[in-house]
């Protein structure tokens, strides 16, 4: 504050923008673009979470920000797979559903490093190989791959090419996106009503660490947004993912104490392989329940 005289005597003088009462609007709008930037921030960091695609501009540290981003990463890599397939089918070659379902097992394993498949397998040795929380927790940490995990891997890869190229011959592979923003949402369901299960750290604990109901619901609102197009359909899989989640939420508890990274991408991938043989089941007649006109 400076000091200048007038006929009235001292008069404060205050620098642009900090004057009483000015300075509170200030002091908002500045908390306000910061939580716009977290909220970015929060984007970039599921996106290199769960894929291999780095994000170009600053990263942060407020990881359960990220959460809510997670079914959107889930419809993008949607519809990398969705496009994948759509390539595949334009291609002059002789149609061969099979061989396109095998590009997008492929792709989703190469832009997801195969992250969710590796807890898969973690979970089904430590399923397998012990009866204590303890040894369970251990067997998941092994880096060594053990019988029970390759059996769990050959089953969950069989079992997506199988319904991919169900959905491809029959040309409803307009799902796909809606399954993987389910399978990524059901993570923030676990992540944010389950407490993490290791005393050290890991990947998930920083997630788990602040995660909030705020999240959790935030999360599913941005999934059912994008599940909307998709119909009473798309709705009806939000419950059965949730159904299923919440089952395996009791196992996580009961059986481990909690949630670790690898029990997240268990869930995954469970999610994502029941989701896609149900959508697969039908074939093509799953189209004319597609959207809503044919509810009105």
């Amino acid at each position: 504050m400076i000091l200048f005289k007038n006929k009235i005597g001292e008069q404060p003088y205050y620098p642009k923008g900090l004057a009483p009462g000015a300075s509170d609007g200030h002091a908002s709008n500045k908390m306000a673009l910061n939580k716009e930037k977290s909220r970015l921030i929060g984007l970039g960091t599921a996106l290199e979470t769960l894929t291999l695609i780095p994000w170009p501009w600053k990263r942060g540290n407020d990881f359960p920000a990220a959460i809510p981003w997670f079914p959107v990463i889930g419809f993008f890599l949607g519809l990398v797979l969705y496009g994948a397939g759509l390539a595949w089918g334009l291609s002059p070659f002789t149609a061969w559903p099979a061989g396109g379902a095998l590009v997008m097992v492929g792709a989703e394993i190469f832009f997801t490093r195969g992250l969710h498949l590796d807890g898969l397998a973690d979970w089904a040795d430590s399923i397998g190989g012990g009866e204590q929380k303890e040894k369970r927790l251990a067997i998941m940490k092994d880096v060594s791959l053990g019988t029970f995990g390759v059996l769990a891997l050959f089953v969950a890869l069989s079992a997506k090419w199988i319904a991919l190229e169900r959905l491809m011959s029959s040309g409803s592979i307009i799902w796909v996106p809606a399954i993987f923003v389910l399978s990524r949402d059901m993570m923030a369901e676990l992540v944010t009503t389950l407490p993490y299960a290791r005393r050290e750290t890991g990947m998930a604990r920083v997630f788990v660490a602040r995660a909030s109901p705020a999240h959790r619901l935030a999360s599913h609102g941005i999934s059912l947004g994008l599940l909307l197009p998709f119909g009473p359909l798309g709705l009806a899989f939000f419950a059965l993912g949730w159904i299923e989640t919440r089952l395996f939420a009791i196992r996580c508890r009961h059986e481990f104490g909690g949630i670790t990274g690898d029990l997240l991408g268990t869930a995954n991938e469970m999610v994502a392989v029941s989701l896609l043989m149900i959508c697969a089941l039908p074939g093509e007649s799953i189209l004319c329940y597609t959207g809503w006109a044919w509810v009105f």
